[in-house]
């Protein structure tokens, strides 16, 4: 389903027809198979209720969404996937308010989702520009920088979102 290339705003709802169905794509895409704390990468992960996770070093509960564009977000899953489609494919660029039309949200939350859409395309794309600026080998980070591990390990994530969004994406 990763690869699957979509030709409709129907055949997304298809793939994805309920919350469940969404959350279970981005745990396989984000972990496949393997939960990883965003908290601390090394440490233990038990699984809660309602597909929440706790990560035993720090003891704080997280769920397949931390860390991502989804986070802190009460908007559907499904919406956003559909957001997601919407605004890869139309090369002319969607407005918020036809957005909002079309998933059946404010045009408020439309914006929102449009913003969060985009930065994550402006990451990958400072990301390949720096990959090219400072070639490095993927363990490898320039001795300046002190970037914490978490901290890769959420970049990680993000860029494997990013390409994700690129698969939508016609």
């Amino acid at each position: 389903m990763l690869n699957h290339d979509f030709n409709s705003i129907a055949e997304v709802l298809k793939a994805f027809p309920d919350e469940q169905s969404c959350i279970n794509h981005l745990e396989a895409l984000r972990w496949n198979g393997f939960v990883v704390s965003p908290f601390d990468p090394t440490s233990k992960t038990y699984s809660c209720k309602k597909n929440n996770y706790r990560c035993k070093n720090s003891g704080k509960y997280f769920n397949v969404k931390t860390g991502t564009l989804f986070h802190d977000s009460k908007v559907a899953l499904q919406k956003w996937f559909v957001a997601i489609w919407i605004v890869t494919v139309y090369k002319k660029g969607v407005t918020s308010v036809e957005l909002g039309k079309d998933l059946n949200i404010t045009q408020k939350t439309a914006w929102y989702m449009i913003q969060r859409i985009k930065s994550y395309y402006t990451v990958e794309k400072e990301a390949a520009a720096s990959e090219k600026k400072w070639p490095l080998s993927k363990n490898k980070l320039p001795e300046t920088s002190n970037v914490k591990s978490t901290v890769v390990e959420v970049e990680k994530d993000r860029l494997q979102l990013v390409e994700w969004l690129q698969l939508l994406k016609k």
